[in-house]
């Protein structure tokens, strides 16, 4: 019976055997695997979502910037000694857009009317850019110079298609149809388009993202000259101008 009892006693003192403890080892591994795993994954989703955030956000700046400048155009006419005489600067091609505003998107220190000018511009595999230049306007061929690279601000980057288009009202008049126009020349129209639409598709290999579409009106879209001087008529919905 002793004998029995001493038995018993040392099978319960003697621990544990290498393969269960090598077992146990196994599976607290794979545990501190899957629970490091899910950190790091909750981490880089956070991390995307913050960059996500920035992204949409500036975005949304720079589209407020852009409808606010855009609204802000003045028909502006520059004097020249050429035969052509006097014209309305502004000139609406697919990827630039160039014209005169009275509200300065680059810095307020510039003061007064600013000549804009809205490049896109192809980049390497990362997408396109959106460039914006500004200076003020002076009285003076503003078509004659091009803006410099280093002058320029990158507002929008990685994009990977970019229109504008320009809003022609009907006018029978003139056998003029109601049309969206990928170009637009002041100095052959002689007027500014009644409204633009920027569409920018940004890259993104991982999913479908929808383009963002910008339909701008432009107050001053119709000028008439009095004693030389341009008159902005403004236009109001709803009302025959």
């Amino acid at each position: 019976m002793k004998r029995r009892v001493n038995l018993l006693y040392s099978q319960r003192c003697r621990g544990f055997t290498l393969l269960e403890v090598v077992v146990s080892l196994t599976l607290l591994g794979f545990i501190l695997v899957i629970i490091f795993g899910a950190f790091r994954l909750g981490l880089s989703a956070w991390d995307r979502g913050e960059s996500i955030k920035e992204e949409y956000q500036k975005v949304r700046i720079v589209s407020q910037l852009i409808t606010r400048q855009v609204k802000s155009i003045v028909p502006y006419r520059v004097k020249t000694q050429k035969a052509e005489g006097n014209y309305l600067t502004f000139e609406g091609k697919p990827q630039s857009l160039r014209f005169v505003s009275a509200l300065p998107a680059k810095s307020h220190r510039l003061g007064g009317l600013v000549y804009t000018i809205y490049q896109y511009r192809e980049d390497d595999l990362k997408g396109g850019r959106l460039i914006l230049y500004e200076q003020r306007a002076l009285n003076r061929d503003l078509f004659a110079d091009e803006p410099r690279e280093e002058d320029g601000i990158s507002l929008m980057e990685g994009i990977a298609q970019f229109l504008i288009e320009y809003f022609q009202e009907e006018d029978s008049s003139n056998n003029q149809s109601e049309a969206w126009l990928e170009e637009w020349d002041a100095k052959e129209k002689k007027a500014l388009p009644k409204g633009l639409r920027m569409t920018v598709a940004f890259k993104d290999q991982k999913k479908e993202v929808a383009p963002l579409v910008l339909l701008i009106p432009i107050a001053a879209f119709q000028v008439d000259e009095v004693r030389g001087s341009p008159v902005i008529r403004r236009f109001i919905p709803g009302r025959t101008p």
